[in-house]
Protein backbone atom coordinates (compact mmCIF):
# COMPACT_ATOMS: atom_id res chain seq x y z
CA UNK A 1 0.00 0.00 0.00
CA UNK A 2 2.73 2.33 1.49
CA UNK A 3 4.69 1.60 -2.30
CA UNK A 4 1.71 2.58 -4.21
CA UNK A 5 1.06 5.76 -2.71
CA UNK A 6 4.51 6.25 -2.60
CA UNK A 7 4.81 5.92 -6.99
CA UNK A 8 1.80 8.03 -7.19
CA UNK A 9 4.11 11.02 -5.96
CA UNK A 10 2.70 10.92 -2.18
CA UNK A 11 5.57 10.84 0.78
CA UNK A 12 5.50 8.87 3.32
CA UNK A 13 5.71 10.71 6.52
CA UNK A 14 5.52 8.44 9.86
CA UNK A 15 4.59 10.19 13.31
CA UNK A 16 4.94 9.94 16.55
CA UNK A 17 1.65 8.10 17.86
CA UNK A 18 0.76 10.55 20.40
CA UNK A 19 -1.39 13.10 20.70
CA UNK A 20 -3.96 15.26 23.02
CA UNK A 21 -7.57 14.35 24.35
CA UNK A 22 -9.01 17.12 22.11
CA UNK A 23 -7.56 15.88 18.83
CA UNK A 24 -8.65 12.32 19.71
CA UNK A 25 -12.29 13.87 19.80
CA UNK A 26 -12.08 15.70 17.17
CA UNK A 27 -10.68 13.55 14.68
CA UNK A 28 -11.08 10.00 16.35
CA UNK A 29 -15.31 9.86 16.05
CA UNK A 30 -17.36 10.95 13.37
CA UNK A 31 -19.16 13.56 15.70
CA UNK A 32 -16.76 15.03 17.83
CA UNK A 33 -17.75 13.19 20.70
CA UNK A 34 -15.84 11.79 23.39
CA UNK A 35 -14.59 8.57 23.28
CA UNK A 36 -12.15 6.31 25.47
CA UNK A 37 -8.27 6.63 24.83
CA UNK A 38 -5.58 5.11 26.37
CA UNK A 39 -3.35 7.50 28.36
CA UNK A 40 0.48 6.95 29.15
CA UNK A 41 1.56 6.71 32.02
CA UNK A 42 4.70 8.89 31.67
CA UNK A 43 4.20 10.17 28.33
CA UNK A 44 7.29 12.39 26.21
CA UNK A 45 5.44 14.75 25.78
CA UNK A 46 2.71 16.17 28.73
CA UNK A 47 0.45 18.01 26.26
CA UNK A 48 0.15 14.69 24.17
CA UNK A 49 -0.19 12.02 26.64
CA UNK A 50 -2.95 10.17 25.10
CA UNK A 51 -1.92 7.65 22.04
CA UNK A 52 -4.10 8.33 18.96
CA UNK A 53 -7.33 7.37 17.79
CA UNK A 54 -6.36 8.69 14.34
CA UNK A 55 -3.41 8.96 11.92
CA UNK A 56 -4.90 12.74 11.14
CA UNK A 57 -3.36 14.83 13.61
CA UNK A 58 0.03 13.69 13.06
CA UNK A 59 -0.47 14.62 9.12
CA UNK A 60 -1.88 17.97 10.41
CA UNK A 61 1.27 18.77 12.94
CA UNK A 62 3.94 17.36 10.08
CA UNK A 63 2.38 19.69 7.50
CA UNK A 64 2.43 22.48 10.12
CA UNK A 65 6.75 21.76 10.22
CA UNK A 66 6.65 21.85 6.38
CA UNK A 67 4.27 25.07 5.31
CA UNK A 68 6.26 27.33 8.03
CA UNK A 69 9.69 26.09 6.28
CA UNK A 70 8.19 27.44 3.04
CA UNK A 71 6.88 23.86 1.72
CA UNK A 72 3.06 24.50 0.79
CA UNK A 73 2.51 22.22 -1.65
CA UNK A 74 1.42 18.86 0.26
CA UNK A 75 0.94 15.41 -0.96
CA UNK A 76 1.80 13.61 2.26
CA UNK A 77 0.45 9.38 4.16
CA UNK A 78 1.29 7.69 6.35
CA UNK A 79 0.65 4.16 7.44
CA UNK A 80 0.24 3.09 11.12
CA UNK A 81 -1.83 1.73 14.18
CA UNK A 82 -4.19 3.47 16.02
CA UNK A 83 -5.78 2.73 19.38
CA UNK A 84 -9.59 1.82 19.85
CA UNK A 85 -10.56 0.88 23.52
CA UNK A 86 -13.05 -0.52 24.15
CA UNK A 87 -15.93 1.63 26.29
CA UNK A 88 -15.54 0.16 30.05
CA UNK A 89 -12.10 -2.09 29.35
CA UNK A 90 -9.34 -1.40 31.79
CA UNK A 91 -6.23 -1.76 30.07
CA UNK A 92 -2.48 -2.60 31.11
CA UNK A 93 -1.38 -4.65 33.57
CA UNK A 94 1.28 -4.62 36.41
CA UNK A 95 1.69 -8.36 36.86
CA UNK A 96 5.06 -8.82 35.25
CA UNK A 97 6.06 -12.52 34.18
CA UNK A 98 9.43 -14.08 35.90
CA UNK A 99 13.00 -13.76 34.17
CA UNK A 100 14.27 -16.41 32.40
CA UNK A 101 10.84 -18.50 32.60
CA UNK A 102 8.75 -19.24 29.70
CA UNK A 103 5.12 -17.47 30.38
CA UNK A 104 2.14 -20.27 30.59
CA UNK A 105 -0.90 -19.95 28.21
CA UNK A 106 -2.20 -17.87 30.91
CA UNK A 107 -0.40 -15.44 31.38
CA UNK A 108 0.13 -14.68 28.01
CA UNK A 109 -3.30 -14.07 27.31
CA UNK A 110 -4.13 -12.06 30.19
CA UNK A 111 -0.95 -9.65 28.48
CA UNK A 112 -2.82 -9.50 25.46
CA UNK A 113 -6.04 -8.85 26.98
CA UNK A 114 -4.35 -5.89 28.63
CA UNK A 115 -3.40 -4.51 25.01
CA UNK A 116 -6.19 -2.16 23.39
CA UNK A 117 -6.89 -3.48 19.71
CA UNK A 118 -4.63 -1.80 17.31
CA UNK A 119 -5.98 -1.67 14.15
CA UNK A 120 -3.49 -0.43 10.90
CA UNK A 121 -4.83 2.86 8.79
CA UNK A 122 -4.12 4.59 6.24
CA UNK A 123 -4.31 8.25 5.94
CA UNK A 124 -3.25 11.25 3.53
CA UNK A 125 -3.20 14.98 3.49
CA UNK A 126 -3.01 17.10 0.45
CA UNK A 127 -2.37 21.08 0.78
CA UNK A 128 -1.44 23.80 -1.65
CA UNK A 129 -1.17 22.80 -5.33
CA UNK A 130 -1.29 19.30 -7.01
CA UNK A 131 0.51 20.85 -10.03
CA UNK A 132 2.15 24.28 -9.73
CA UNK A 133 2.29 26.88 -11.91
CA UNK A 134 3.70 26.36 -15.36
CA UNK A 135 4.11 28.64 -18.33
CA UNK A 136 0.67 28.39 -20.11
CA UNK A 137 -0.86 26.56 -17.24
CA UNK A 138 -1.83 27.74 -13.63
CA UNK A 139 -1.55 26.23 -10.58
CA UNK A 140 -4.00 23.57 -9.85
CA UNK A 141 -4.89 23.67 -6.32
CA UNK A 142 -5.67 20.32 -3.67
CA UNK A 143 -9.38 19.43 -4.01
CA UNK A 144 -11.31 16.26 -3.30
CA UNK A 145 -10.40 15.06 -6.43
CA UNK A 146 -6.90 14.47 -5.37
CA UNK A 147 -8.18 12.55 -2.38
CA UNK A 148 -10.59 10.77 -4.27
CA UNK A 149 -7.47 9.51 -6.51
CA UNK A 150 -5.82 8.65 -3.76
CA UNK A 151 -8.88 6.58 -2.26
CA UNK A 152 -9.28 4.68 -5.87
CA UNK A 153 -5.08 3.29 -5.77
CA UNK A 154 -5.72 1.92 -2.34
CA UNK A 155 -8.66 -0.06 -3.71
CA UNK A 156 -6.90 -1.17 -6.45
CA UNK A 157 -3.74 -2.12 -4.22
CA UNK A 158 -5.99 -4.00 -2.04
CA UNK A 159 -8.54 -5.79 -4.65
CA UNK A 160 -11.54 -4.06 -3.59
CA UNK A 161 -14.57 -1.19 -4.63
CA UNK A 162 -14.90 1.69 -2.31
CA UNK A 163 -17.88 3.23 -2.49
CA UNK A 164 -18.17 7.36 -1.37
CA UNK A 165 -21.18 8.35 -0.20
CA UNK A 166 -21.97 12.25 1.00
CA UNK A 167 -21.34 11.98 4.48
CA UNK A 168 -20.44 14.44 8.02
CA UNK A 169 -17.69 14.90 10.18
CA UNK A 170 -17.37 17.23 13.13
CA UNK A 171 -13.91 18.44 11.41
CA UNK A 172 -14.78 17.95 8.03
CA UNK A 173 -16.60 21.25 5.89
CA UNK A 174 -20.19 20.12 5.66
CA UNK A 175 -21.00 19.25 2.23
CA UNK A 176 -17.64 18.11 1.41
CA UNK A 177 -17.42 15.01 3.02
CA UNK A 178 -17.23 11.68 1.80
CA UNK A 179 -17.84 7.97 3.51
CA UNK A 180 -16.24 5.28 2.33
CA UNK A 181 -17.57 1.64 2.04
CA UNK A 182 -17.08 -1.83 0.74
CA UNK A 183 -19.65 -3.66 0.54
CA UNK A 184 -22.10 -1.71 2.59
CA UNK A 185 -18.73 -1.90 5.89
CA UNK A 186 -17.81 1.67 6.25
CA UNK A 187 -14.08 1.28 6.31
CA UNK A 188 -13.16 5.33 6.45
CA UNK A 189 -13.81 8.86 5.07
CA UNK A 190 -12.48 11.55 2.89
CA UNK A 191 -13.21 15.03 2.64
CA UNK A 192 -12.16 18.53 2.94
CA UNK A 193 -11.05 19.77 6.49
CA UNK A 194 -13.34 22.41 7.86
CA UNK A 195 -11.57 25.79 7.41
CA UNK A 196 -11.60 26.61 11.32
CA UNK A 197 -9.80 23.13 11.76
CA UNK A 198 -7.51 24.13 8.78
CA UNK A 199 -6.65 27.79 10.58
CA UNK A 200 -5.99 25.84 13.84
CA UNK A 201 -3.40 23.95 12.20
CA UNK A 202 -1.92 26.96 10.10
CA UNK A 203 -3.37 25.18 6.94
CA UNK A 204 -4.08 28.18 4.54
CA UNK A 205 -6.36 27.76 1.60
CA UNK A 206 -8.30 24.40 1.37
CA UNK A 207 -6.60 21.04 2.72
CA UNK A 208 -8.04 17.92 1.89
CA UNK A 209 -7.73 14.66 3.98
CA UNK A 210 -8.54 10.71 3.59
CA UNK A 211 -8.78 7.92 6.59
CA UNK A 212 -9.29 4.27 5.80
CA UNK A 213 -9.08 1.04 7.69
CA UNK A 214 -6.41 -0.85 6.23
CA UNK A 215 -6.85 -3.70 8.19
CA UNK A 216 -11.14 -3.47 7.60
CA UNK A 217 -10.85 -3.51 3.48
CA UNK A 218 -7.83 -6.11 3.27
CA UNK A 219 -10.25 -8.84 5.36
CA UNK A 220 -13.21 -7.83 3.20
CA UNK A 221 -11.40 -7.94 0.03
CA UNK A 222 -11.27 -11.14 -2.41
CA UNK A 223 -8.84 -13.37 -4.17
CA UNK A 224 -5.48 -11.69 -4.77
CA UNK A 225 -4.58 -8.44 -7.00
CA UNK A 226 -3.40 -10.45 -10.54
CA UNK A 227 -2.31 -7.74 -13.41
CA UNK A 228 -3.92 -8.81 -16.53
CA UNK A 229 -2.43 -8.41 -19.89
CA UNK A 230 -3.21 -5.40 -22.48
CA UNK A 231 -5.76 -6.26 -24.60
CA UNK A 232 -4.92 -6.11 -28.74
CA UNK A 233 -8.72 -5.63 -29.41
CA UNK A 234 -10.29 -2.51 -30.07
CA UNK A 235 -12.36 -1.01 -27.12
CA UNK A 236 -16.26 0.38 -27.40
CA UNK A 237 -16.96 3.27 -25.48
CA UNK A 238 -20.65 5.04 -24.62
CA UNK A 239 -21.72 7.69 -22.05
CA UNK A 240 -25.28 6.87 -20.52
CA UNK A 241 -26.89 9.71 -18.40
CA UNK A 242 -29.66 8.30 -15.92
CA UNK A 243 -32.07 10.11 -13.93
CA UNK A 244 -32.41 8.56 -10.28
CA UNK A 245 -34.11 10.23 -6.95
CA UNK A 246 -31.65 12.62 -5.05
CA UNK A 247 -31.89 9.95 -2.10
CA UNK A 248 -29.82 7.54 -4.78
CA UNK A 249 -26.40 7.80 -4.33
CA UNK A 250 -23.37 7.46 -7.56
CA UNK A 251 -21.81 4.42 -5.40
CA UNK A 252 -24.96 2.96 -5.83
CA UNK A 253 -26.10 3.43 -9.14
CA UNK A 254 -22.26 2.69 -10.36
CA UNK A 255 -23.09 -0.89 -8.70
CA UNK A 256 -26.16 -1.40 -10.12
CA UNK A 257 -24.72 -0.99 -14.10
CA UNK A 258 -21.51 -3.25 -13.46
CA UNK A 259 -24.00 -5.82 -12.07
CA UNK A 260 -25.96 -5.50 -15.30
CA UNK A 261 -23.40 -4.66 -17.72
CA UNK A 262 -21.65 -7.80 -17.08
CA UNK A 263 -18.25 -9.30 -18.05
CA UNK A 264 -18.12 -7.24 -21.68
CA UNK A 265 -17.46 -4.07 -19.22
CA UNK A 266 -14.10 -2.81 -18.43
CA UNK A 267 -14.86 0.50 -16.72
CA UNK A 268 -16.66 2.70 -15.85
CA UNK A 269 -16.78 5.91 -14.37
CA UNK A 270 -18.93 8.45 -12.93
CA UNK A 271 -18.24 11.89 -15.57
CA UNK A 272 -21.35 14.26 -14.13
CA UNK A 273 -23.65 14.81 -11.70
CA UNK A 274 -26.37 17.01 -13.13
CA UNK A 275 -29.50 18.58 -10.91
CA UNK A 276 -31.53 21.80 -12.73
CA UNK A 277 -33.83 22.86 -15.68
CA UNK A 278 -35.23 19.30 -17.42
CA UNK A 279 -34.84 17.69 -14.50
CA UNK A 280 -37.32 17.47 -11.47
CA UNK A 281 -36.26 19.14 -8.22
CA UNK A 282 -36.26 15.96 -5.91
CA UNK A 283 -34.07 14.16 -9.12
CA UNK A 284 -30.73 14.35 -10.54
CA UNK A 285 -29.47 12.89 -13.85
CA UNK A 286 -25.81 11.16 -13.39
CA UNK A 287 -23.69 10.30 -16.35
CA UNK A 288 -21.40 7.53 -16.77
CA UNK A 289 -18.75 6.64 -19.17
CA UNK A 290 -18.71 2.80 -20.33
CA UNK A 291 -15.99 0.94 -21.80
CA UNK A 292 -16.35 -2.57 -23.18
CA UNK A 293 -14.01 -4.93 -24.32
CA UNK A 294 -14.14 -8.41 -25.08
CA UNK A 295 -10.30 -10.83 -24.48
CA UNK A 296 -11.18 -12.64 -28.17
CA UNK A 297 -12.55 -10.50 -30.83
CA UNK A 298 -13.69 -6.75 -30.98
CA UNK A 299 -16.95 -5.68 -30.16
CA UNK A 300 -19.57 -4.41 -32.29
CA UNK A 301 -21.59 -1.55 -31.35
CA UNK A 302 -24.67 -3.42 -30.96
CA UNK A 303 -23.07 -5.72 -28.37
CA UNK A 304 -21.73 -2.79 -26.44
CA UNK A 305 -25.20 -1.06 -26.56
CA UNK A 306 -26.74 -4.17 -25.40
CA UNK A 307 -24.51 -4.81 -22.44
CA UNK A 308 -24.83 -0.80 -21.54
CA UNK A 309 -28.68 -1.24 -21.38
CA UNK A 310 -28.60 -4.72 -19.45
CA UNK A 311 -27.21 -2.32 -16.74
CA UNK A 312 -29.74 0.55 -17.43
CA UNK A 313 -32.29 -2.37 -16.68
CA UNK A 314 -31.06 -3.37 -13.30
CA UNK A 315 -30.75 0.19 -12.18
CA UNK A 316 -34.20 0.69 -13.45
CA UNK A 317 -35.35 -2.03 -11.30
CA UNK A 318 -33.49 -1.32 -8.12
CA UNK A 319 -33.88 2.55 -8.22
CA UNK A 320 -36.61 3.59 -11.03
CA UNK A 321 -33.87 5.12 -13.35
CA UNK A 322 -34.36 6.45 -16.14
CA UNK A 323 -32.94 7.49 -19.28
CA UNK A 324 -32.26 10.83 -19.40
CA UNK A 325 -33.85 12.40 -23.11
Amino acid sequence: MANALAAAGLVETPAFPFTSEEQNDLHGSATGEHLPSIRLANPLDGQAPFLRRSLIPGLLQIAHRNIARGLTDLAIFETGAVFLPEPGVVYGTDEVPPLAQLPSDETLAALNASIPPQHRYVSALFAGNVTPRQPGKAAEPADLSAALDAVRLIAEAAGVTIDVAQGQRVALHPGRTGVLSVNGAEVGYVGELHPTVASDADLHGRAVVLEIDLDGILSLAGERVVVESLSTFTAATQDVSLVVPTSVTAGELHAALVEGAGELLESLRLVDDYRGEGVADDSKSLTFALRFRAPDRTLTAAEATEAKLAGVAVAAERFGATLRE
